[in-house]
């Protein structure tokens, strides 16, 4: 192999004022191996490939390469990372709005090659460039992509510890040899659309194969969080989305039926908001059950909506 063996990864849309630093901090990453650094540009009207062939002729790091993916969502974006890495070893994934901290890249080459992973994330740590809000506790950190599975490291073999696109690296082989694993465009997201959940459709993916997947913790980004996601409307709207989506391709229905949905979802979805909003009155915390009611009403309007057109449900 004369090119690259690992290709660092990031997909983009219009985030221009955020990559300057994060391109010279993946640049300026340790690694064993030859690495370069692909960025995606998911069709930006922001100026971002002047952002990164700025950078890609400051001096010193890693080569950078920019590719111009025209159809709009995270999953042709990501798919194209994967085509375009397909002659390395192995391709890391970040996102756009994240750093890399020191070490990443060495950690991700040394799971992957001397451990044998097939696939392997890392920790995800949150930081707030506002006043974080008060309501916002530390158990809904993970809906704002936040992973920290403990400071040893250990094999994934059930979805209850997770690794997401924002900290991830895949062998290139599974592609190589599987055409058809690809991140699936059923849990696309466009733009600065809610939602998505093509990780973790992979990584279910992933597991379902039997691949050796290696949490590392010292593989660690941190994300800022926009401020538009500091709201509570953001959560409820997130869980609606991935409910509807749940609904529409994996959820299977049992027993009596409306329109595909089982009589008891919309009640236990109304159950949830009664209550939050029971708990909202006493001055408590009210946000999770509304989340766990919009998440049930999500699934309900999937449901119906794959019986209406007539789409076959079920998966995973």
């Amino acid at each position: 192999m004369t090119g690259p063996r690992l290709i660092y990864a990031v997909c983009t849309w219009n985030r221009a004022e955020r990559l300057p630093a994060l391109l010279r901090a993946m640049r300026a990453q340790a690694c064993p191996v030859p690495f370069e650094v692909l960025v995606v540009d998911n069709n930006s009207t922001d100026g971002t490939r002047d952002v990164v062939e700025r950078v890609a002729r400051e001096p010193g790091g890693a080569p950078v390469r920019y590719v111009f993916e025209p159809e709009q969502g995270i999953v042709p974006a990501r798919n194209r990372a994967i085509a375009e890495s397909l002659d390395a070893d192995a391709m890391i994934f970040i996102d756009d709005d994240e750093l890399p901290r020191p070490g990443l890249l060495a950690a991700a080459w040394d799971a992957l090659d001397r451990e044998g992973a097939d696939c392997v994330g890392g920790r995800v740590e949150v930081e707030f460039p506002f006043e974080r809000p008060k309501w916002l506790g530390d158990e809904l950190l993970g809906f704002l992509a936040a992973i920290d599975h403990g400071r040893e490291p250990f094999w994934i073999d059930s979805r209850e510890t997770p690794v997401w696109t924002a900290n991830v690296g895949y062998r290139m082989s599974l592609f190589r040899e599987d055409p058809g694993l690809r991140f699936d465009p059923r849990y696309d997201r466009k733009g600065g659309a809610v939602g998505g959940g093509s990780d973790a459709a992979m990584f279910w993916a992933l597991l379902e194969k039997g691949a050796k997947i290696r949490y590392r913790p010292d593989m660690v980004v941190t994300h800022a969080v926009e401020r538009w996601r500091l709201r509570r409307t953001y959560f409820l709207r997130l869980h609606a989305k991935s409910g509807y989506r749940h609904g529409l391709n994996r959820f299977r229905a049992s027993g009596r039926t409306v329109l595909g949905v089982p009589w008891w979802l919309p009640l236990q979805g109304a159950r949830h908001l009664g209550r939050a909003a029971l708990l909202a009155v006493r001055g408590r915390p009210a946000l999770r059950e509304a989340m766990n009611g919009m998440h049930a009403f999500g699934i309900a309007a999937g449901a119906a909506r794959r019986r209406l057109s007539g789409r076959r449900g079920g998966g995973a």
